[in-house]
């Protein structure tokens, strides 16, 4: 005799490819990738500017001083404005999505035989009773 019978399900997942635009902004390829336009300019003037500091043979020391700091300057001004050179670029991007389909899967039935409850899984809903042959189920229709 048939106790209970419950119908089960599984959920099967496909994965499929799913491809979007993505709006990126990139830095352009300096021309001067050694920055050697920054460097020289931002030396001359701070050798300059030294030149006008000091006096006598401070003059010399000043001046040379004045280029190596504008020198400097110079390059690290010129590396600032490489990395804001930027531009925006649409790129396709690709991610797995998955579909979700719920089917059956068979019937976890729960019956009494001899006076024992016991469990039986099924593929198909066995209603009220289930065929017996020489003591066993028959499970399959």
């Amino acid at each position: 005799m048939v106790l209970s019978s419950r119908a089960l399900t599984k959920t099967i997942k496909t994965p499929r490819p799913e491809f979007h635009d993505e709006q990126v902004t990139r830095t352009k390829t300096p021309r001067d990738t050694n920055r050697l336009a920054g460097t020289g300019i931002g030396a001359v003037v701070g050798g300059l500017l030294g030149h006008e500091v000091g006096g006598g043979n401070g003059k010399v020391l000043a001046t040379v001083a004045g280029a190596a700091a504008g020198g400097y300057a110079g390059n690290k001004i010129e590396q600032k404005v490489q990395q804001g050179d930027t531009y925006s670029t649409n790129e396709q991007r690709c991610v797995t999505a998955y579909d979700t389909t719920v089917e059956p899967n068979g019937y976890e039935v729960t019956y009494e035989l001899g006076g024992k409850r016991l469990h039986v899984h099924m593929d198909h809903d066995p209603g009220k009773s289930i065929p017996l042959r020489d003591g066993h189920i028959l499970a399959e229709r």
